[in-house]
């Protein structure tokens, strides 16, 4: 099963400053897939925070791979900055909702890819260096590794509809499934997954139950 990932620097603090903070934390990133081998799809690395798209290919290895990838990189973070035993760097653990590999999937990559774009932080979106998108394009084959294939075939012209705006109902949609946990795709996905994910709170409304 596909999953979003998402976690995000504690107090909104900016944990990339400059491109040197960015390399660093993409160095920690292959060391944590040469580890774990988890299949990536996409990625974006921001400012203050960070999206994944993955497919865990055993039932721990989704948190033994973003458990060491944060860990690890507050550990180097905090030593380059001497700022070690000042806290969190990290809100805590990260949040992350199951994926339909299908249309849905692709939705959701294009959420992560266009990112940048949409934060105001390149002008198309193959221009972020720090993400999955210009890394397929123009990084190393070393650089391109860490990638896997994805499940569904890319459509033609994906850079068009990457730079291409997501309408309100679609970005409502996927931050509720941020927000929430809750799965994304289909009704019957949704029903399947949050039962065989334990995730039936996601489904429920918020506010007290009504009274009968």
């Amino acid at each position: 099963m596909c999953f979003h990932v998402l976690n995000r620097a504690v107090a909104r603090l900016t944990l990339f400053e400059k491109d040197e903070d960015y390399a660093a934390f993409e160095r920690v990133l292959g060391e944590a897939v040469a580890r774990e081998r988890l299949p990536i799809f996409a990625y974006a690395v921001m400012p203050n925070h960070w999206h994944f798209v993955v497919r865990p290919q055993t039932d721990s290895q989704l948190s033994d791979f973003f458990r060491w990838l944060t860990h690890t990189h507050t550990m180097r973070w905090h030593a380059h900055y001497h700022t070690e035993g000042t806290g969190h760097l990290y809100q805590g653990r990260f949040k992350t909702f199951p994926i339909q590999a299908d249309e849905h999937l692709l939705t959701v990559l294009r959420y992560v890819e266009r990112n940048p774009l949409r934060a105001g932080l390149c002008e198309r979106a193959e221009d972020w260096q720090f993400g999955s998108l210009w890394r397929r394009r123009h990084g190393t084959p070393e650089q391109q590794s860490i990638l896997s294939e994805w499940p569904i075939a890319r459509p033609r012209q994906w850079l068009a509809r990457v730079n291409r705006a997501q309408s309100e109902a679609e970005l409502a949609a996927l931050r509720h499934c941020v927000r929430k946990g809750a799965p994304y795709g289909s009704s019957g996905f949704v029903t399947q997954s949050a039962a065989r994910l334990q995730l039936e709170h996601s489904m429920r409304p918020r506010g007290r139950p009504r009274k009968e």
